[in-house]
């Protein structure tokens, strides 16, 4: 249950286009009411031709802090003063808060993508220094897995894509980073590549509802994985997903991304709070909203 609203509650919120099926407020309201901090999360929805005079308005009406999603992660740049070297890196903005001296930006989608990857098992646990990623996709999200792979310190990143133009567009944007290990490749190489490859990470919507039964894997027989190698989903919702049901079946160990969600949710709602947040309250609320059948 939401705590009441008050001519003292701070604001918080999401801004994307559409935003109205975001599901960052039931999570940040289910963690805000647990703690019973003054504040509310909500969804602000914001047309691209809009965004200089909502951030304006924004500062206006006080608002604390706020998540940014598709299309604004790289188009609110300009507005901020301060942005994280993570978030120069990854060339992308998804947290946001408000400064004596203006806005700053960082990117917790990188902190997201690697709590999995960072708590799993001994056991389960590959020498990352000795490991290869492949990542399919080269969009605005796969930018925050390279930079998680590069944090990993992986041997080699291998990043596949169906453009060639955007593909060389991607790989040249990372040239004045310390990636030295970066390769692009196009789609048809992706069963050669996949034999070899310790971390398998789909950052393409290939997947998601109401498309459910395809899979950037497609129907290709004779696919190979590395024993013991991770596919990771960073689709939530359905959970499996095909991508990783046949990834299963070729010996992988699966990771939803129902807990990037999370994390990078919690990443941002701590560093709006400045205290620790209930992870485990907002994962639930998550799953439970899903469960109902809502969110995408």
């Amino acid at each position: 249950m939401m705590t009441g609203i008050t001519g003292t509650t701070k604001l918080l919120g999401v801004i994307g286009h559409p935003v109205s099926h975001s599901l960052s407020p039931v999570m940040h309201n289910a963690a805000i009411a647990h703690l019973g901090v003054d504040y509310v999360y909500l969804p602000l929805p914001v047309a691209p031709e809009d965004l200089p005079q909502a951030i304006a308005g924004f500062a206006a009406i006080g608002l604390r802090g706020f998540n940014v999603t598709i299309p604004h992660k790289q188009a609110v740049i300009p507005f901020l003063n301060h942005i994280s070297e993570i978030a120069q890196s990854v060339g992308a903005v998804n947290t946001i808060w408000r400064t004596e001296t203006g806005w700053a930006g960082t990117n917790t989608d990188v902190e997201g993508f690697l709590s999995p990857l960072l708590t799993l098992p001994p056991e389960r646990s590959p020498d990352w220094s000795q490991s290869t990623a492949v990542i399919l996709g080269n969009g605005g999200a796969a930018r925050a897995v390279v930079a998680g792979c590069s944090q990993l310190g992986l041997a080699q990143i291998h990043v596949v894509g169906r453009d060639l133009n955007k593909l060389k567009a991607f790989q040249q944007s990372w040239r004045n980073s310390p990636i030295a290990t970066l390769s692009v490749h196009p789609w048809e190489d992706l069963p050669n590549l996949l034999p070899g490859a310790t971390l398998l990470v789909n950052t393409t919507p290939i997947g998601m509802q109401p498309h459910t039964q395809a899979s950037p894997l497609g129907a290709e027989p004779g696919l190979t994985m590395k024993p013991g190698a991770i596919a990771y989903d960073l689709i939530y919702t359905p959970n499996p997903t095909r991508f990783l049901q046949q990834a299963t079946a070729l010996g992988a160990m699966p990771i939803s991304g129902l807990e990037m969600l999370v994390q990078q949710g919690a990443a941002a709602l701590r560093l709006w709070l400045g205290q620790e947040v209930p992870v485990e309250v907002m994962r639930q609320a998550l799953i439970e909203r899903l469960r109902g059948g809502g969110g995408v």
